[in-house]
């Protein structure tokens, strides 16, 4: 099986040693993303439910240049600083998955990089 490494300039850097995503065999498993804007590299503003925007582009522009799609995404884990957002965070995940949604694991954790306040992981087929 095959490893590629996946790299978009549409989404910013990581400024930390990893891969946007690694492509293995028919897989893709895109690393957490953040909701930050490819210009200034810094969080979009507004709050959880701009960030779930952002996070969901972010992970669209990575899949993308894999040769996937969010289509093709079948597992997501989501990492929220506050579950009590979890229904502002669910109204925009749904519109970017709205029919056959991923299987799905939610985890409210201490902190996030940049003082994120949402990150997800994904894993899609080619």
């Amino acid at each position: 099986m095959n490893k590629q490494v996946v790299h978009t300039p549409k989404v910013p850097p990581a400024r930390v040693p990893l891969s946007q995503a690694i492509k293995a065999g028919e897989w893709v498993f895109a690393s957490g993303q953040l909701g930050l804007d490819v210009a200034t590299a810094k969080l979009v503003p507004g709050g959880i439910a701009a960030e779930t925007r952002q996070v969901c582009e972010n992970l669209k522009s990575i899949l993308e240049a894999a040769g996937s799609s969010l289509d093709n995404v079948v597992k997501v884990t989501i990492y929220m600083v506050d579950l009590g957002e979890l229904t502002a965070m669910n109204e925009v995940f749904s519109r970017y998955f709205p029919v056959d949604p991923p299987a799905r694991t939610t985890f409210q954790c201490v902190a996030l990089v940049a003082g994120a306040r949402v990150e997800i992981e994904a894993i899609a087929f080619v």
